[in-house]
């Protein structure tokens, strides 16, 4: 039988919503991908914690850890401590070393399972901040700290760095530094600042053309120590160019730095890339997605299909994804991380609608009345009756009775 709910239009009247009653999509057990695929994992705050939440930072580790292992199941890697873990905006360092350690740790039970965990200079006091060499120092007090606990790194966009350098040359200084003493090779991380507002003009330029010169410049430098790099400036044209400029040496495995998309925009045409199988690496993209917190058994089973070559099915079971992930992500795009959260309350896989930083508070009901149709016309409501009643329960929080 049909499950239905009333919702609010913008004028708050309550009108009946029929969901669609498709079953979401599952994975085929044992397939293996073509393509590397990490989700940019959330944490799942404490609500009991005795902090003040604009403050302090209180996690729920169990059901932190427990969300890792659902991602790890389903055949996905974990982007550990990113900024869809609120790092930099609600996660400080101390936390987030502590949440890589226990991620890394938790990795060691699903055998095959990827961990790659972000690495960066939050620890430092911006308005402190004058000098280069102060934004390297930073950078290797957390590639040793992760390092040591077994940590494969990530790179992360600095906002000291934006703030210091005067020019290209800073940071291919910063960045010859660092890749020069990287153990292992690591994934670079390029974010728009549509995302954060204080990356604007990374790696020294507005111009993104000149700034993905630049770093490919550097890519090219160091490809023995650079897996790849994730873009997220949600313009596919752009990763596409950038893609197509990366060596064809080098990278994890010696046959080329991999571009692992960003885009929650277009991440469906850019993972598929240029045919099926895509076999160069600058043919296709990989992927490092927030989206894919939200959408991971969608994500799962399209990712199985695109490797046995069902592009078709691949198109079909991630297209419907997108117009969520486009809501999720619309602007202002660094508020999307409620979107996320939101959809895991919805699911089931935390027991509250609270986030680090007090951020659930950062999306209007609109916002999630839309998401809540919009995950149930892309075949995400894995439980009917719960996110009925999950959604029911916000309603009544906003003064409907539905």
């Amino acid at each position: 039988m049909p499950k239905l709910i009333k919702l609010p239009d913008l004028c708050g009247k309550l009108t009946p919503y029929t969901l669609t009653g498709k079953t979401p999509v599952r994975p085929k057990p044992g397939v293996k991908f073509n393509r590397i695929a990490y989700s940019a994992a959330h944490v799942v705050a404490d609500p009991f914690g005795d902090i003040d939440p604009w403050i302090g930072c209180a996690i729920d580790w169990d059901a932190t850890i427990a969300f890792r292992e659902r991602l790890w199941s389903l055949g996905l890697g974990v982007a550990e401590a990113m900024d869809t873990a609120q790092r930099g905006m609600g996660l400080d360092w101390e936390t987030s070393l502590e949440l890589i350690k226990r991620s890394i740790e938790a990795s060691k039970s699903h055998p095959g399972a990827l961990v790659a965990s972000g690495c960066g200079t939050d620890h430092l006091d911006l308005e402190q901040v004058k000098t280069v060499e102060e934004v390297i120092n930073a950078y290797e007090v957390q590639m040793e700290a992760i390092e040591r606990a077994g940590g494969r790194l990530i790179i992360m966009a600095s906002r000291a760095l934006t703030r210091v350098a005067k020019s290209p040359a800073d940071y291919e200084r910063v960045y010859d530094r660092i890749l020069s003493q990287a153990k292992e090779p690591v994934i670079l991380h390029w974010l728009g600042d549509m995302f954060d507002p204080a990356l604007s003009g990374y790696w020294g330029s507005q111009d993104t053309g000149e700034a993905t010169k630049t770093v490919l410049g550097i890519i090219e430098a160091h490809s023995s120590k650079v897996d790849g790099i994730k873009i997220s400036l949600l313009d596919k044209n752009k990763e596409i160019l950038a893609r197509r400029g990366l060596p064809s040496k080098g990278g994890i495995d010696g046959k080329g730095v991999r571009m692992y998309t960003g885009d929650d925009f277009n991440y469906a045409e850019l993972i598929s890339g240029d045919g099926v199988g895509a076999a160069l690496v600058n043919q296709r993209s990989d992927a490092l997605l927030g989206i894919f917190d939200a959408i991971a058994p969608a994500a799962s089973a399209a990712l199985g299909e695109l490797a046995n070559g069902n592009l078709d099915e691949f198109h079909n079971i991630l297209g419907p994804t997108v117009p969520l992930s486009r809501h999720i992500f619309k602007a202002p795009t660094r508020f999307y991380k409620t979107g996320v959260v939101f959809m895991a309350w919805l699911g089931g896989h935390q027991k509250h609608f609270c986030m680090v930083g007090g951020q659930q508070s950062t999306r209007s009901l609109t916002h999630f009345v839309e998401l809540f149709k919009l995950a149930d016309q892309a075949n995400l409501i894995e439980d009917p009756d719960l996110a009925i009643s999950r959604m029911q329960t916000l309603l009544r929080i906003h003064g409907l009775d539905s």
